[in-house]
């Protein structure tokens, strides 16, 4: 399996971050391959694109003032098959990348992604009120995975909320 490239750029609105790269995604090269993601559908919905973009498209995010990446590389299964020490690891580069890049927002796409990024355990969906990184929003949205049992629509309404952060 191969890692797939991130997209990131400096002082990007919003870094999306996710676990890792599904299997679908190693095997195509793109973010959000697997078809039962909605993390595409979720974005158009928000109002966060002017439509519904594909995972061959993910490169084009980079126009609208979109990064994509992971705190862990390595394509698995699922986020149960990420070793403690590859989180360590992750956790460590990913807030270089933040640091580096600077985005206005960093969104967690799931809680899981946030707690292992910052060691909180608890959070609520949205603006954090305390950011890792000084000067950049922390904030946290649900997984688009469609293993998430909660409604679309929720979802896409907590997505809705970067809309005013990046303005």
């Amino acid at each position: 399996m191969r890692e797939i490239p991130e997209h990131l750029e400096k002082k990007l609105n919003i870094i999306f971050v996710g676990f890792n790269p599904s299997i679908i995604s190693s095997e195509t090269g793109h973010h959000y391959a697997n078809p039962t993601n909605r993390f595409w559908k979720v974005l158009f919905e928000a109002g966060l694109t002017t439509r519904k973009f594909s995972p061959e498209e993910d490169r084009k995010l980079l126009e609208l003032g979109y990064g994509l990446t992971n705190i862990v590389e390595r394509p698995t299964k699922g986020a149960n098959d990420i070793t403690k020490e590859e989180f360590i690891e992750g956790r460590k580069k990913l807030r270089e990348k933040i640091e580096y890049y600077r985005p206005k927002v960093v969104c967690f796409v799931g809680k899981g992604v946030y707690q292992q990024y910052s060691g909180i355990k608890r959070c609520n969906w949205g603006k954090q009120d305390q950011s890792m990184v000084d000067g950049v929003i922390d904030f946290v949205a649900p997984s688009t995975s469609g293993l998430v049992r909660l409604p679309i629509n929720e979802i896409v309404t907590i997505y809705k909320q970067l809309k005013s952060l990046v303005k």
